[in-house]
């Protein structure tokens, strides 16, 4: 069989050359796509989560890969219905999510593979949600650039996911996927429906959420957007190379320079201290216009330099083209047309405004005006402190009692951690995260008093520490949990510097498409439990965490939970015996080896002398 990197690719470098792509489905018989799919998801939270039957990534093997392709062949592979749960949002309202069966999940994964090589490199720069190598920074660093806008229009499309028209996305897919039978296929994934309280319903709309094969799906929808706003409305709106100078400006700065020539010292930087405070150029230039945009999943924002009543008309023209080319609506309480200088856009969770200051700076420039600033939203804070606070005051957090003091340290180091690298941008980062952290370092304190029954100054007592970073010396607390042989675990609070940095990096999607073997697929590839030695129809057993190696409710521990928590992974391949024996709670039928012999034959005999002793 190819390798899959040599399958994808070729589909890439189709996808550069805009080539169209045919076969597709014969493609997804290929074993190696299916183990490099496993390589890819088995870290997944939520493999093990049950979705409409008892299936989940425990027990994965290539017998199970074997059977997809099988049904795939003979064309008897039915997508299940996923099964339907509702999670909260920020404003209090609840987001559907479907949870598919784990086969379901691999062969969509199998398909996001092909159709990623194949679409990413002709997506739009613009574009930045679910791709690799993007995230939200590399949109907010774009957003950056653009100096001199004066308005901002924010667009939302309400209930995106859920309303993307099938006969659309498939007529979408056809312009470039010239295989009827692999259309067919993701028909039947867009039809299947979900179970919601084991009642069946039918999904007319939209993508399955929850699915990994989704977000590209939207992407490959939304993707006419993008090119819709490049090749027509930035042309249409966008011309000039310069604005012309401000007639006002160049008048005063000419009388300032008379006055300095006729010797009038205070009046000229009188006049001068007034020309700071205008534009140099035209702001009202009708010969210059410029419009640009960003786009992260169905949020998109758009910069114009021009007047509001062009600025409405730009709005108008999208929501007439979502709504006649892609059957799609903006969210009219969320899709705002905001000016730039005085109030802020909201846009992936930053406050983004136009910055104006009109005091003369040390050099004697107003460096700043006309650039983009980005501001961490007061409200976000307030939210992410009421974890911590009541009535305004910190407290401590009961349900973490039963943890270690290294955990409790650990974790709340980690929130904090990722609010403050998720707001490197902001320019007010240090005001707004200095009362997060104060209330937080409160909390975490009387909440480690609180477990070990002791006051809060004894706990700045018995943890406090000097954390170096960077060279520069930090106040925090520290746990440090002695190990034989090994580096010491260490747990600290504190230690975060608060300093901007335009060039944060927050990668949500990392590259996939360029990978080698991963080592979990040449364990399974290699056929041989890791527990007895057996080889016969071996299978992975999967743990949800590392911690769950170590229960202290189980003691002796079972041998095999030894060994999977002495290599530190939370995967195991084993025969189908010892994973029914675990699986089941029973005794281990077969005994352990970790030599390469099993009661002193060669490898090679294993699955004769098993068969033997059973």
């Amino acid at each position: 069989m190819r390798e899959t990197n040599s399958i994808l690719g070729l589909i890439h470098e189709r996808g550069k050359k805009g080539l169209p792509l045919e076969r597709v489905y014969r493609l997804i018989y290929n074993p190696n796509l299916y183990l490099t799919a496993y390589g890819k998801i088995y870290r997944n939270q939520g493999v093990l989560t049950k979705g409409v039957t008892e299936e989940t990534v425990n027990g994965m093997s290539l017998d199970k890969i074997e059977t997809i392709i099988k049904a795939l062949r003979d064309g008897t592979f039915q997508w299940r219905p996923a099964r339907r749960v509702y999670i909260p949002k920020k404003n209090g309202k609840v987001r559907p999510l479907g949870l598919p069966d784990w086969s379901d999940k691999l062969v969509q994964e199998a398909l996001r593979l092909l159709f990623n090589a194949y679409y990413e490199p002709q997506f739009s720069d613009h574009s930045h949600g679910f791709r690799p190598q993007r995230g939200c920074h590399t949109a907010l660093r774009e957003i950056k650039k653009w100096d001199g806008t004066a308005w901002f229009i924010e667009g939302d499309i309400s209930k995106c996911f859920d309303k993307l028209d099938h006969q659309v996305l498939l007529t979408i897919l056809r312009e470039k996927i010239h295989d009827e039978k692999c259309i067919h296929l993701i028909n039947e994934l867009l039809e299947a429906g979900y179970l919601e309280d084991w009642k069946y319903h039918a999904t007319l709309s939209g993508t399955p959420q929850g699915g990994v094969f989704s977000p590209l799906l939207a992407n490959i929808y939304l993707d006419k957007l993008d090119k819709y706003i490049e090749q027509q409305l930035i042309p249409a709106h966008t011309r000039g190379e310069v604005r012309r100078e401000n007639a006002v400006y160049k008048n005063i700065r000419q009388k300032a320079t008379r006055a300095r020539k006729a010797g009038k010292t205070e009046e000229a930087k009188s006049l001068r201290q007034l020309q700071l405070q205008l534009p140099s150029r035209d702001p009202d230039d009708p010969g210059f216009r410029r419009l640009r945009y960003v786009r992260y999943a169905d949020d998109f924002l758009l910069g114009f330099n021009g007047p509001r009543e062009e600025a409405e008309e730009i709005k108008q023209k999208l929501e007439t083209f979502l709504r006649d080319e892609l059957q799609l609506e903006l969210s009219p309480a969320k899709t705002l047309i905001t000016h730039a200088r005085t109030q802020a856009a909201r846009f992936l969770g930053y406050e983004i405004q136009t910055l104006q200051n009109d005091i003369k700076q040390t050099n004697g420039r107003r460096s700043v005006n006309g650039q983009i600033g980005f501001r961490v939203p007061k409200d976000v804070i307030r939210e992410k402190c009421q974890d911590y606070t009541e009535e305004g005051k910190p407290i401590d957090r009961p349900e973490m009692l039963r943890d270690s003091a290294f955990t409790i340290i650990s974790s709340y180091q980690a929130v904090y951690r990722g609010v403050v690298e998720y707001y490197r941008m902001a320019h007010n980062l240090s005001a707004t995260m200095s009362k997060l952290k104060w209330d937080m370092e409160r909390s975490l304190t009387k909440t480690l008093a609180a477990k070990g029954q002791i006051p809060v100054p004894q706990v700045y007592r018995r943890y406090k520490a000097t954390l170096m970073v960077e060279g520069k010396p930090y106040k925090g607390l520290q746990v440090t949990i002695e190990r034989e042989g090994k580096k010491p675990l260490v747990a600290q609070w504190g230690g975060i510097p608060l300093l901007w940095n335009i060039k944060a990096i927050l990668d949500d999607q990392p590259e996939r498409i360029w990978s080698t073997t991963s080592e979990l697929e040449e364990r399974l590839l290699a056929d041989t439990c890791e527990y007895c030695g057996a080889h016969e129809r071996c299978q992975v057993h999967h743990v949800r965490a590392l911690k769950d190696l170590h229960a202290q409710g189980r003691k002796p521990r079972p041998q095999w939970m030894v060994l999977m928590a002495a290599r530190q992974r939370k995967t195991m391949i084993v025969c189908k015996i010892c994973h029914e024996d675990i699986t089941y709670g029973r005794p281990m039928r077969r005994k352990e080896t970790q030599t390469g012999f099993m009661h002193g034959e060669p490898v090679a005999s294993r699955k004769q002398s098993s068969e033997k002793t059973l």
